[in-house]
């Protein structure tokens, strides 16, 4: 546990002086001009060397020359011209801005009351009050927090802390308080998993089966960690208990269920815009199907370039530094591991070591396990579309991402503590892109490009790892069919199940869709999640059949990056960002793909708890 973040003196967001934020802008002016000054006149200075040396009569090569370098003179005096045309209106909107601020600010949430009233007197039967609030509140906030300072919001909460929570901690003997703070979480485990009646299924003795396989998983990574005396214990409380808060939030709670409800609907109403880009190309009939070419791949396109254009922005930075404050204070992680940590949910496992690069050469080995782990334990969002148009549960999947945080964070800490010092602890900064796009539509342009790749790389790997496995099962049947194995026939995904059985009923798996639970994370490990997925969305049998906790506590162990593929393609950007350090990436890459797989694995534990 540690103690309340100080409050900053200044206005703003409330991250208090301990939280360090790089400020995030543009060139500075003099930089801008002169690099405008650059390019005017360097065609202009090459016009000047051909004048110095005229072309000779009759010479047609030098004259078309000077004919070619006149033309780039001109088009390089446009482009500066419009260059200087697009930044004086930036100047002259951010004068106006400055300059009627409080009024812009009361206009817009004038307008988001008004429309909030509206929405209560007569959309409430259709749209409900909840949504509609949670939206109004956010922007409330938002705009209160641009005028409010820090103090007025962090010093009432400091001084609540330290006369509630930090004057327990200080009258409690420095030896009980890990054991103690043990005994609290799994206390509340308890209450949370047992007090609920029996239904179907559902028995207390199958979540106790769940609570098991939980508490065996931690077993097993201290057991298995690389200085047990080491571990950061309150990390690890720390991580578990906010991964089953957040479960009980949207799982035994209405408020959590219709907010996550919520999400998932806005993701699903994300893929109907891009269908209308598919139907512009294709046909109205086209998007209807329900081809994974057709009903995926667009929609990563599309949600990629998206992401691409908040990031130009500066929303994605902004709130990932203030969702990363919560874990870099309340689990004691360097900023480093929690800006990371925070940010692979939303654009990726490679993406998201991308915010942390000039840091990157210098990160501990305690920190790169913890980069890796996160990329391995949950999945992103330009993915997360495409699972939902699977036809898989957006809710779960969604809840899913956000309990990966905290347990990837207390998994990786049980299995590789740190036994250094942190370049970036005490501080959290999210670095600018070094290639920032020049506008908004540049970074919506490279975003599409940036889509294309990756759905290019998605098609191609499915391509090739679903033609491997079926190669693999062919051998492997005509090996079965001389051992008199012909129903069913020996596959990789009954090898795998066989191998896995133990770990689907750890989950709380019923006991007739074991095989099946244990073939799906066999599956998702040797080749991806799609695969997984697709199988498990798919309405063939035995997956047909499953029970509904089978699929739930199925859905949420698939739901990560933790495979053998994506082993590769974290050691390859790593090792390309900072390549003096390629061997120890390589060196903690297998330990760091362990611990996400089990940090997914808790998740589904922690489902299986629950869920009634």
């Amino acid at each position: 546990m540690h103690p309340a973040p100080t409050a900053s003196p200044g206005g703003g967001d409330p991250s208090g002086t301990d939280f360090t934020s790089e400020k995030r802008g543009g060139m500075p002016e003099s930089d801008v001009g002169a690099g405008e000054l650059q390019v005017g006149l360097a065609p202009l200075s090459k016009a000047d060397e051909m004048g110095k040396s005229p072309a000779k009569d009759g010479d047609a090569t030098d004259a078309t020359a000077a004919a070619a370098d006149a033309s780039d003179l001109e088009v390089g005096t446009n482009q500066t011209d419009s260059m200087r045309d697009s930044k004086g209106k930036r100047a002259k909107w951010t004068r106006f801005y400055r300059r009627y601020r409080l009024p812009v600010h009361v206009v817009v949430w004038m307008l988001f009351t008004a429309w909030w009233i509206v929405g209560l007197v007569f959309q409430r039967d259709r749209l409900g009050w909840l949504k509609p609030f949670l939206v109004y509140l956010a922007i409330t906030i938002r705009i209160v927090m641009l005028w409010l300072p820090a103090a007025a919001v962090m010093v009432p909460l400091r001084f609540v802390w330290a006369n509630t929570v930090a004057r327990v901690y200080d009258l409690t003997p420095k030896k009980l308080h890990q054991p103690l703070a043990a005994l609290l979480t799994v206390g509340v485990f308890l209450v949370g998993s047992m007090i609920p009646d029996d239904a179907g299924e559902n028995t207390r003795a199958s979540r106790a089966i769940s609570l098991f396989g939980l508490l065996l998983m931690i077993a097993l990574l201290t057991a298995t960690s690389r200085d047990w005396r080491k571990i950061p214990w309150h990390t690890v409380i720390g991580g578990m208990l906010t991964q089953f808060v957040i479960a009980v939030f949207v799982l035994k709670t209405s408020v959590g269920y219709d907010i996550f409800a919520f999400i998932s609907e806005m993701a699903r109403t994300l893929l109907g815009f891009a269908k209308e880009g598919l139907g512009f190309l294709t046909d109205e009939e086209v998007p209807t199907r329900t081809w994974f070419l057709i009903s995926v791949i667009p929609a990563i396109v599309f949600f990629i370039s998206l992401v691409q254009l908040l990031y130009h922005c500066g929303f994605l930075q902004w709130f990932i530094e203030k969702f990363a404050v919560f874990f870099f204070w309340s689990l004691g992680v360097s900023g480093a591991e929690a800006v990371v940590a925070t940010a692979t949910p939303f654009i990726g496992q490679g993406e998201s070591a991308m915010l942390i690069k000039p840091f990157v050469p210098h990160l501990t080995l305690s920190e790169i396990h913890q980069v890796m782990t996160c990329g391995f334990a949950t999945i992103a969002g330009s993915v997360l579309v495409g699972y939902i148009s699977l036809g898989l549960d957006a809710q779960v999947l969604v809840s899913s991402c956000v309990m990966s945080i905290p347990a990837s964070i207390a998994v990786s800490k049980l299995r590789y503590p740190e036994t250094e010092e942190s370049l970036t602890k005490g501080s959290i900064t999210v670095p600018d892109d070094d290639e920032k796009a020049s506008n908004a539509i540049h970074a919506f342009a490279n975003g599409a490009w940036f889509g294309l790749k990756v759905a290019g790389m998605i098609l191609a790997t499915l391509l090739c790892i679903i033609s491997f496995v079926a190669l693999i099962n062919g051998v492997l049947g005509w090996v079965g069919r001389y051992l008199g194995i012909h129903d069913p026939p020996l596959t990789l995904q009954l090898i795998l199940g066989y191998i896995l059985y133990p770990v689907a009923w750890c989950l709380g798996v019923p006991n007739k869709d074991l095989l099946v639970v244990g073939e799906l994370i066999g599956m998702k490990i040797i080749t991806n999640e799609f695969v997984a997925f697709k199988s498990l969305s798919s309405n063939a049998e035995p997956y047909v059949s499953m029970s509904a906790r089978s699929k739930l506590i199925a859905t949420y162990a698939c739901c990560g990056f933790g495979n053998i593929g994506s082993l590769g393609t974290q050691i390859g950007v790593l090792s390309q960002i900072a390549p003096g350090r390629a061997g120890d990436v390589s060196r903690v890459a297998l330990s760091a793909l362990f611990a996400g797989v089990l940090s997914t694995l808790t998740s589904a534990s922690v489902a299986g708890m629950l869920y009634t």
